[in-house]
């Protein structure tokens, strides 16, 4: 598969990729936890059907020293007993803001569950991380970015 646009040489995709990149740098050095992180990315990614992404964001947290059984129960974390209750809440918040246009949005009971985990700056840098990767996502399902070639840590 070929990507319809290249977003490195497109001069106006590039151009905001590279806010996004810096975006995301600040995320890299916020204190919401990298495991965190972590399973924001690919859940919004496999949610938003993004190859590209899903295959970036699991090398990467496989590469960061997540385990293969919780990469792969992501996508069924409801289910799995690997995921602390912080990092359930964070999962469920981020199908919430992810599937907008399918929910209410964001409730104020997990608003609140989100807060009892995670204090104001975390939350800050998790409602970004949300926002961030879909936005991630959708230039990069809209160009057809083909999956499978990315290595760990390439965009660093």
């Amino acid at each position: 598969m070929a990507a319809r646009l290249n977003a490195y040489e497109n001069p106006a995709l590039s151009k905001v990729y590279k806010y996004f990149i810096a975006a995301n740098q600040a995320l890299v050095a916020s204190p919401l936890p990298t495991e965190v992180r972590h399973l924001v990315e690919i859940r919004a990614s496999q949610i938003n059907g993004c190859g590209f992404c899903v295959d970036m964001h699991t090398k990467d947290a496989a590469a960061a020293g997540e385990t293969q059984q919780r990469i792969n129960l992501v996508a069924v974390w409801r289910d799995a007993t690997v995921f602390t209750e912080a990092e359930r809440v964070a999962l469920e918040l981020t199908e919430a803001g992810t599937r907008l246009a399918d929910t209410a949005g964001v409730g104020e009971e997990l608003w609140a569950a989100a807060a009892a985990h995670f204090d104001e700056e975390q939350l800050g840098a998790l409602v970004a991380a949300i926002a961030l990767i879909n936005a991630f996502n959708r230039g990069n399902v809209l160009t057809t970015q083909p999956a499978g070639d990315y290595v760990p840590g390439q965009f660093n």
